[in-house]
């Protein structure tokens, strides 16, 4: 069993139970008082998880550094996604939540506010009443809520990104929050990033097979014939991924020779620089989709079992394909039902998705 899977069953059996202990052992202020804006000292961000939370969590911290200028933000995160918090100007410490060394240093700092970013999993609720915190916010989704004195409601239905700004909104003020949410429709690359050329002349089309859940992978052979037809358009191309997606990247290579494969090459900064670079992306639900629309390159996007609504780019620059079929979307907080059809995505053609890379950037 690997490290993700392991946390997610011990939260599964322990959680609720250490929930219940500390709810009755702990105090739990309802009415507490957030310091005024510039006098936010210090504050603990905890963000387990994949890439993609942690892309569409940076905004708000730096609406949270905004509010207070004075603030040091510190993170707790997972190793596979430290590398997005690394890319921002606005973190002053980074511990890691999967190490027992980094969570137990992260213990002994003070804080003023705890701010737990995690939408449904309990262990990260307890962590944050061991904080000591006197401000404590998250969602209140199943008994995680009753560890924070800042109860956060969480929709489905709500983009993400709007959804850490509503969670920031004690800290912030409602006002503030309400003004942010057109920041995401613009486009504006929130991760600083210098661009690098990757080919001299003509236009690069970077394609990303993976996905950290299997059903919403695409496939190697449909990724390398879409690529085929683009290099024969005249578009460069870049292959991009973790080790993990080798496999995938040597079957679009095997379709399009031309392809300059950099797949298990790069670290998360290193694929921010080369996105920036890009003309668009290809892709399906994943981190790296998060990635290149912080960073405001334009992309096409293969939805099935994730919601769309939630998670997808937004603006007139990304192009998403989703065949919305009666059984999608079928994720929720994170778990994705085994499949063996995943129709939602075998329905969406190979011309399907040059169609739509050649009407974006055309």
């Amino acid at each position: 069993m690997d490290k993700i899977r392991f946390l997610k069953a011990v939260d599964g059996f322990v959680g609720s139970a250490l929930v219940s202990i500390l709810t009755h052992i702990r105090h739990i202020n309802q009415t507490v008082d957030v310091p005024p804006p510039g006098q936010l000292g210090r504050v603990l961000v905890i963000r387990p998880g994949g890439v993609g939370d942690a892309v569409l969590l940076l905004p708000a911290l730096k609406q949270i550094k905004a509010v207070h200028p004075g603030v040091q933000i510190d993170i707790l995160c997972e190793k596979r996604n430290h590398g997005i918090f690394q890319l921002s100007g606005d973190i002053n410490r980074i511990y890691l939540y999967d190490s027992r060394p980094g969570l137990i240093e992260c213990l002994r700092n003070t804080y003023d506010a705890v701010i737990d970013t995690e939408q449904w999993h309990r262990l990260s609720a307890v962590i944050a009443s061991l904080t000591g915190a006197r401000v404590r916010i998250g969602f209140n989704t199943n008994e995680r809520g009753e560890l924070f004195t800042h109860k956060i409601p969480y929709g489905h239905d709500d983009y993400e990104g709007r959804s850490f700004f509503n969670l920031i909104a004690p800290v912030v003020g409602s006002g503030a929050v309400d003004g942010i949410p057109d920041v995401f429709i613009s486009g504006e690359a929130f991760i600083a990033a210098e661009g690098i050329e990757i080919f001299n002349t003509g236009r690069t089309i970077a394609v990303a097979a993976g996905a950290s859940v299997k059903e919403r992978r695409w496939g190697g052979e449909n990724f390398g014939l879409t690529a085929r037809q683009l290099s024969d358009r005249g578009f460069n191309i870049l292959i991009i991924g973790s080790q993990a997606d080798k496999s995938d990247a040597l079957t679009i290579k095997s379709y399009c020779p031309a392809a300059f494969d950099l797949t298990g090459t790069t670290s998360l900064k290193d694929t921010a620089p080369l996105l920036k670079s890009a003309s668009a992306l290809v892709c399906v639900d994943s981190g790296i989709m998060h990635i290149a629309y912080a960073l405001g390159t334009p992309t096409v996007c293969l939805f099935g079992s994730g919601i769309e609504k939630k998670w997808a780019p937004l603006g007139k620059t990304h192009r998403i394909i989703n065949k919305r079929l009666p059984c999608s979307p079928c994720t929720k907080f994170g778990y994705t039902p085994p499949c063996d059809s995943v129709k939602c995505l075998t329905q969406i053609t190979v011309d399907e998705v040059v169609r739509e890379v050649i009407d974006l950037l055309d």
